[in-house]
């Protein structure tokens, strides 16, 4: 499901919003307009009988009578039709001059006329009423959406300005990386929710910069100074075989020297991260990736032998690639090492270069790896395993500095490291 960002979520409330209002208030407005203009003709009709009534028509005679229906349309003095009240109804009469049926109010209202009763009669059209009221309610609603565009513009406006240095922080949070000397730079706000979150992320960043560098720091001097020692071991190590030792002796030693190796190397991989988190290899040319892997293919052939494994060479182009030389031969080293070290007896092991991507498979277990963890500095998939759990992490370094894209695939229950450069 595809993200909404703030601003339109909040502006689409407020269009939903207002266009509810609308679209109840328009007709809601068109009914009340009607029915006050319905109001006031009532009011009217009953204003010209009073009128009449005082103006005194009382002495009229039946001519005079006769007379006022002869020239007065729309009022009529008529026989008495026994009403007690005055009495408005709402009709449908013919109207002459449009030839069709028009909406009349009617008053029939009892009144006396020389002692005698008639009845009142007043008629109003409601034509003209419509129009107007229609009239209305169209300029309403011109004004409603004038108004609301209005609105929203503006606060699309402001609202962008407002949450501007919103997303200069998100932007400069995205783009920030804990190994870069790459220092955050937040625009003043003026908004305080906004500089109290400036102020959090930039406490954060320095602390958490502070330990990065700190670790880093401790890793590379730990290494430099494991170094001189693990020489001295080493050789002290060597010494002690070239003297006469007895059987259990010499396997002790033996096994001394395997786990002084494994520090070793250990000890250099961590100088190697360390290196390559100080950006130490930023040197970069372009190179054939095919002589890289030939160059080393027969050391790996006879580190192979041992576990009888093959070695399948498969190239469908001449790959040339852009990134540092030592850190490619480092690169096909980790991969050639963890190929063959986590795969079976009688193994196989196929390296392909095929459409600008370096692909070595190579048999092992039945399952596949945890794709979150392999990439992490010292997750191991076997615990027994001989390695110190640094060689796909460094691997993924490499891949992440040069901007290559490595992945893991589990295809066919064969173990798959695709690097697309």
């Amino acid at each position: 499901m595809s993200n909404k960002k703030l601003l339109l979520k909040t502006t689409n409330s407020f269009l939903v919003y207002a266009v509810m209002v609308l679209l109840i208030a328009a007709p809601v407005f068109y009914y009340i307009c009607q029915w006050l203009y319905v109001y006031e003709t009532d009011e009217v009709l009953l204003f010209h009988k009073g009128a009449f009534i005082k103006e005194s028509h009382k002495n009229y005679s039946a001519a005079d009578i006769a007379a006022w229906n002869k020239y007065n349309p729309n009022i009529s003095i008529g026989p008495d039709m026994g009403l007690n009240n005055d009495s408005i109804v709402g009709e449908m009469l013919l109207e002459a001059v449009a030839n069709d049926k028009e909406p009349f109010r009617i008053l029939y209202a009892p009144i006396d006329i020389n002692g005698k009763r008639y009845t009142y009669v007043e008629k109003r059209n409601l034509v003209e009423m419509e129009g107007m009221v229609f009239s209305i309610a169209a300029m309403f609603l011109i004004i409603i959406i004038i108004l609301l565009t209005g609105i929203i513009w503006i606060s699309k406006k402001t609202a962008s300005k407002i949450w501007k240095p919103f997303y200069n922080t998100l932007n400069q949070i995205e783009n920030f990386e804990i190994d870069k000397n790459n220092p955050l730079s937040f625009i003043p706000t003026g908004i305080d929710e906004f500089e109290r979150l400036n102020k959090s992320l930039e406490r954060l960043i320095e602390k958490n910069t502070a330990i990065y560098k700190s670790q880093r720091e401790f890793i590379e001097n730990a290494a430099h100074e494991l170094q001189t020692p693990i020489a001295l071991f080493q050789t002290k190590l060597d010494t002690l075989q070239q003297l006469d030792l007895d059987k259990e002796q010499s396997l002790l030693v033996g096994s001394l020297n395997k786990d002084v190796y494994r520090l070793n190397r250990l000890n250099k991989n961590l100088l190697l991260l360390s290196k390559i988190d100080n950006e130490i290899y930023v040197e970069q040319d372009s190179f054939v990736l095919n002589k890289y892997i030939e160059k080393h293919l027969d050391f790996f052939t006879e580190q192979a032998k041992s576990r009888n494994l093959k070695i399948n060479i498969d190239f469908k182009e001449n790959l040339i690639v852009k990134g540092n030389s030592t850190l490619t031969e480092v690169l096909i080293n980790n991969l050639f090492l963890n190929a063959i070290r986590h795969n079976i007896k009688d193994g196989l092991i196929n390296i392909i270069l095929e459409n600008n991507t370096l692909k070595f498979t190579n048999t092992g277990s039945e399952i596949p790896l945890t794709e979150q963890n392999i990439f992490n500095r010292f997750s191991k998939v076997n615990p027994s395993s001989q390695g110190n759990g640094l060689g796909l992490a460094i691997i993924k370094k490499i891949c992440n500095i040069s901007h290559w894209n490595i992945r893991y695939i589990f295809n066919n229950n064969l173990h798959i490291f695709e690097i697309t450069f």
